[in-house]
């Protein structure tokens, strides 16, 4: 071989391996992190403690695969916003958040999937009918469960799916009209 392939060859390993480093930077050693929650925003998105390298700033998290009610529309967006706080169990209560393909969203809030004591706290808002399933591309993990729980909320009749007194705006409809 001539001196002139080596420094070729070394030079294409070289960027390979810059590639790899600098890809590693954006994701996660894993797919989850355990944080505190510090507060419910609603019944779709927190606030939390202990997201990357600053544990004591606050992080905005929206729930993936799920609507939930505006807080203005009531009384569905106040009992979302409650089953969640419920759920967790109030501030400082650890979870954990699994992510997606995409883990944040246009206007910069973490996109998980939330889990306290193995429940899929996303899941659960839907089967009691506290939130609406909108599957949100790329994120489609567990698609199937939230669809699933959304069809056995309307079947059994579960809050926003109450015939007696159903929600008739989705929370996206509401929202375009009450800008």
């Amino acid at each position: 071989m001539h001196l002139g392939d080596w420094v070729r060859k070394i030079a294409i390993l070289g960027c390979l391996l810059l590639l790899v480093s600098c890809q590693g930077k954006n994701q996660l050693p894993k797919n989850e992190a355990q944080v505190k929650v510090a507060r419910v925003v609603s019944g779709q998105s927190l606030e939390v403690l202990g997201m990357a390298e600053q544990p004591n700033l606050i992080s905005q998290v929206r729930l993936v695969g799920i609507d939930a009610p505006d807080l203005r529309q009531r009384p569905w967006g106040e009992a979302a916003k409650e089953q969640l706080e419920n759920l967790i169990g109030g501030a400082e209560q650890s979870v954990t958040l699994e992510f997606d393909l995409e883990t944040k969203d246009k206007i910069g809030r973490t996109l998980a999937y939330v889990w306290k004591n193995k429940v899929l706290l996303n899941e659960e808002l839907v089967k009691q009918g506290n939130a609406m399933f909108v599957g949100r591309s790329p994120n489609h993990k567990y698609d199937q469960r939230l669809e699933r729980a959304q069809q056995w909320a309307r079947l059994m009749g579960q809050g926003i799916w109450n015939p007696e007194k159903p929600m008739h705006l989705t929370p996206a409809e509401f929202r375009r009209q009450n800008l």
